[in-house]
């Protein structure tokens, strides 16, 4: 699967090098950056912010270590979990089609100021494998 036209040239969706110690500490056990993704906000509210619905495209890395699964879209967080989290089990993680990497979750149960629905797409060969590796780490966070 071809990278992100905006990785290619300007290097966007690459891991943010802030993170990239903390990741390779913990010990980064699938990743990919560089790919395609889509996040879908669906009647969305957050202080200043209002979308019955936005989709929007981006260039960006997912990864997943020993402690966490984390997604970002041109080097912000979109999903930063770790393993340990309860939270971890409100991600609905499918991979619908080969290829692509689906995740999505209810922005209440990470922002208590926030309300409607996540949904993030990635474009990537290691799609199963994500989804594999998280369900190993966290049996009940994703949905087969």
């Amino acid at each position: 699967m071809r990278k992100s036209l905006f990785y290619t040239l300007f290097g966007l969706g690459k891991l943010p090098t802030k993170m990239i110690p903390i990741l390779e500490r913990e010990g980064i056990v699938v990743s990919d950056e560089g790919i395609r993704g889509t996040i879908t906000l669906r009647k969305f509210r957050a202080p200043g912010r209002y979308h019955w619905y936005k989709k929007a495209g981006f260039a960006g890395s997912v990864v997943v270590t020993e402690a966490r699964f984390a997604a970002f879209s041109f080097s912000r967080p979109v999903i930063n979990v770790p393993l340990s989290d309860e939270r971890l089990s409100q991600l609905d993680i499918s991979v619908p089609s080969e290829g692509v990497l689906h995740v999505s979750f209810d922005a209440a149960a990470f922002h208590d100021d926030w309300s409607g629905s996540v949904e993030c797409r990635f474009r990537t060969p290691h799609a199963q494998t994500f989804l594999e590796k998280v369900q190993a780490e966290t049996p009940a966070a994703a949905n087969p």
